[in-house]
């Protein structure tokens, strides 16, 4: 009988998620698609990630099986995420040895990893240049075959306390029925536990509802994957997003739904900027409806927190629209001129913000398309309408046409055609 394949269990953050040291987002999906399943495949194991683990209930007990079990654990630490860092520790516990450790080249070691071996590689944010891709990839897969052969305790733990002993699982031992079933119902198979898809396949489905404009399948898958990992901020994130945008049974409802959503994540504290840029547009969107003062003022201080901890071009951008509607609603003149001006300083500076991540995003061969691409185009697009410039926002608007979905571009066209509605009553006439 042929050997079973060995298994690399990989314990990482999922999606995109921010590395509070340099304030960066970092899309770790990425990551794992193009670098680590690769390298783990070309080496001969089969790569499993706690997403594509199909499974009924918590993802716990898997998880746990598998940082015992797995031949090899494969831990990514970038952006010092604290699940994976646990999950580290947890397999440092049970086994000696087949423990691989990588991260960004800008990980920051905590005291206790520092001394072990942690192999670099570049990760450019929501994009992956392919020559460091193939680079990282080959030196990961050599990694993967040579620890495997080796003998050697890579576990801090069995080499500190070398008279350790591994745990191994207990057999339960198997029950006689008992003599006073009946046949019948002893041999009637009990049914079989439900078992649920993948995380991971039910995200490639929530994506592909999104880019179809079916945002009531996507806030149903996404409600599927919240229940499966509900410690999972991005489902959450993407949960509110979809269901506001499904305006479902009504507009008002919907946002108000996805407002309850989000509050999970409590956005009034929050340092996210995804989590800040949905809370402002639930309330942007909330005002539009109710005209009610509080919700402007919470999506404009959202916005503002959004831009202004990660110089975030997607918040900044909508925090000057806000100033300009709050001047138009402002009696005093003195105060909409400053909100006015400030709009304008705002788009001056997120146009640096978007010509410098445009510049990166071209100079980097990145693996795969990305949206991110859309959004810095259409960001320019609508800051150079605000500064007076409609021949730059035409060129930008064309230039992003080819990275759109349909929502994208209408949702970017409704913003500036309502911003020129603005800046026609502007309170500097007659100045």
């Amino acid at each position: 009988m042929a050997d079973q394949q060995k298994t690399c269990f990989v314990v990482m953050g999922f999606g995109v998620k921010t590395d509070y040291h340099t304030s960066r987002d970092l899309d770790l999906d990425k990551s794992y698609k193009y670098i680590i399943k690769k390298a783990v495949e070309d080496a001969g194991l089969k790569c499993i990630r706690a997403d594509e683990i199909p499974h009924s209930g918590t993802i716990d007990v898997p998880m746990y099986e598998q940082l015992l079990k797995a031949d090899v654990v494969l831990a990514d630490l970038s952006t010092a995420n604290c699940n994976a860092i646990y999950e580290l520790g947890v397999r440092h516990a049970l086994r000696p040895r087949t423990t691989i450790i990588i991260a960004e080249e800008q990980f920051a070691n905590p005291f206790d990893v520092n001394h072990l071996l942690i192999r670099r590689y570049r990760h450019d944010g929501k994009v992956l240049d392919i020559e460091e891709v193939d680079r990282f990839r080959q030196l990961l897969k050599q990694a993967i075959i040579d620890i495997v052969d080796a003998e050697q305790n890579d576990s801090p733990v069995y080499t500190f306390l070398n008279n350790l002993e591994p745990p191994s699982e207990r057999i339960a031992p198997t029950v006689k029925a008992s003599a006073t079933v009946s046949a019948a119902a002893a041999e009637t198979p009990l049914a079989p536990e439900s078992v649920n898809p993948a995380a991971s396949e039910l995200l490639q489905q929530a994506i592909e509802a999104k880019k179809n404009s079916d945002f009531l399948l996507a806030k149903a898958l996404y409600t599927s994957l919240h229940k499966l990992s509900p410690r999972q901020s991005q489902w959450v994130q993407q949960l509110a997003l979809a269901t506001y945008k499904a305006k479902y049974p009504d507009p008002l409802n919907a946002l108000l739904e996805a407002k309850q959503i989000l509050q999970t994540l409590q956005p009034e504290a929050a340092n996210n900027a995804e989590t800040l840029g949905i809370w402002g547009a639930i309330h942007k969107r909330l005002f539009d409806i109710n005209r009610n003062r509080a919700d402007l003022d919470t999506a404009i201080g959202a916005y503002e927190k959004g831009y202004r901890l990660q110089n975030d071009y997607y918040n900044g951008i909508n925090w000057a629209f806000l100033l300009n509607v709050r001047a138009s609603l402002t009696q005093d003149r003195a105060e909409a001129i400053t909100d006015f001006m400030l709009a304008r300083r705002t788009r001056e500076d997120v146009l640096k913000i978007a010509d410098a991540k445009f510049a990166e995003l071209k100079a980097i061969k990145d693996v795969e398309d990305d949206d991110d691409r859309y959004w810095v185009l259409a960001t320019k697009a609508e800051a150079w309408v605000g500064l007076g410039n409609d021949a730059e926002a035409e060129k930008c608007l064309q230039q992003a046409k080819p990275y759109a979905e349909y929502w994208m571009c209408e949702s970017s066209k409704q913003q500036i055609d309502a911003l020129r509605q603005l800046l026609q009553n502007s309170p500097l006439n007659g100045l």
